[in-house]
């Protein structure tokens, strides 16, 4: 039976150590790493950095294809408190600011920033959905418009 869920997020990265001394700054605890990749582990999934050449090759595809801004990863949290001070640790380990945190139209506070690869990630509370303490989210049944 299939099931909805992620299992492993992989970000190509164009420096392994820049990218890896940054996640690390950030607070990410490595669990494995070789030559061209390192893992992290999260609730319930794997963050993995791939060195992007290594990551092209495998895919059988040119590096200059794997474009990042795609997509944002997003880590949600229980207070504007949490956000603000996850988005000042990400600014100090060496994201770029793209949205300071703020209110936002549809009712909860979030802000974003960019990996030193570009990777984007946003830093939320969502007063909607139901967060666990170890950061799991649950979405309710009952949204509007669902």
């Amino acid at each position: 039976m299939s099931r909805e869920r992620v299992s492993l997020v992989t970000l190509g990265v164009d420096d392994l150590r820049r990218a890896r001394a940054f996640y690390e700054a950030w607070g990410w605890v490595v669990r494995q790493a070789a030559d061209d990749i390192v893992f992290f582990q999260a609730n319930g999934l794997v963050l993995s950095l791939y060195l992007r050449s290594a990551l092209a090759h495998e895919l059988g595809r040119d590096a200059a294809e794997l474009g990042t801004g795609r997509s944002t990863l997003a880590q949600n949290f229980h207070t504007e408190g949490e956000v603000d001070e996850r988005f000042k640790s990400a600014v100090m380990a060496g994201a770029a600011m793209v949205r300071r945190p703020a209110r936002t139209e549809w009712g909860g506070y979030s802000g974003y920033v960019a990996d030193p690869d570009g990777h984007l990630w946003e830093l939320a509370t969502n007063p909607f959905w139901h967060l666990d303490d170890d950061g799991s989210v649950t979405i309710p049944h009952n949204l509007p418009g669902a």
